[in-house]
């Protein structure tokens, strides 16, 4: 059985939303909503998981799993809001406990517990997830961060920010606990799976104003993605990225974006006012 994928093009922040499911059961899992967020004004909003939970009501699809990919660092996690309006476990890998520790400091969260329990379910590398008939196989892909997973489900996998469409290369590694050798070891997981294999990407930036992809394959990105040709083992790839990397700005929404993402996509507690509050650290990024 072949699994149904729909993508979701979050514009403002060129992030992709998964609806995947099996078309007999019609169980669903939903990987990576996004969460609207206005920086100038320090609003956010549910107008992008609106069109998901409409659509996973119009298919009259019951929604089994709500997954991360990573702790994004370029947009909110909307998996509460899924959750709590779709039902659903939310989960994410198992070493977002790393992450945690990186951040909670950084970001003056002295009531984050560093343990992970913030999601439903903490997932292992090789664990299996049922999906009506089908089965997602959880992929540990760390480089970019230590938690990056990939999910595959049958011929799709869902690789988050390891790779990029060929046009645009691969993750970045400069975030803490990010890795140049280990993302280089992760991506040549991701490659040996079948040549036919689906690649579903978690950002599409458009490199020359092309037109918008999500979709790419193994065999696709052996031949064509342009940080791997010319960087064929894992001392020159990491070197590559290190040079790269020191040329990258900042991500826009990383301080809104890891402090809610580091909680699940839960905003910090409210203050003694009732308001709720993003910590901004001065002269530390």
């Amino acid at each position: 059985m072949r699994a149904k994928v729909e993508r979701f093009f979050h514009e403002a922040t060129c992030s992709f939303t998964y609806l995947v499911w099996e078309e007999e059961s019609g169980r669903a899992v939903v990987i990576d909503p996004v969460l609207d967020y206005d920086a100038s004004a320090g609003r956010t909003a549910s107008a992008a998981v609106d069109e998901v939970i409409a659509r996973i009501e119009a298919l009259g699809l019951s929604l089994d799993w709500v997954l991360e990919t990573h702790v994004h660092a370029d947009h909110l996690s909307a998996a509460p809001v899924l959750k709590e309006r779709c039902g659903g476990r939310t989960a994410i890998g198992d070493q977002v406990t790393r992450v945690q520790n990186a951040f909670r400091d950084l970001f003056a969260a002295r009531d984050l517990a560093c343990d992970g329990s913030q999601w439903d379910q903490l997932l292992e590398d090789g664990e299996a997830l049922a999906l009506g008939g089908l089965t997602i196989r959880v992929m540990a892909t760390p480089g970019h961060t230590p938690a990056c997973v990939t999910y595959v489900v049958g011929d799709a996998a869902f690789v988050g920010d390891t790779l990029f469409m060929p046009d645009f290369g691969t993750a970045r590694c400069d975030f803490p606990g990010g890795d140049g050798t280990t993302l280089y070891r992760s991506i040549q997981a991701i490659l040996a799976l079948p040549d036919t294999t689906r690649l579903f990407m978690c950002h599409d930036y458009r490199p020359g104003g092309r037109e918008l992809r999500w979709e790419t394959s193994v065999a696709e990105q052996k031949a064509d993605n342009i940080h791997l040709n010319g960087n064929g083992d894992a001392g020159a790839f990491a070197k590559f990225r290190r040079a790269r990397d020191a040329t990258l700005s900042v991500p826009a929404l990383i301080i809104p974006a890891v402090q809610v993402n580091i909680r699940a996509g839960h905003l910090p507690p409210a203050a003694e006012n009732g308001t709720r509050y993003l910590m901004v650290p001065l002269d530390k990024l």
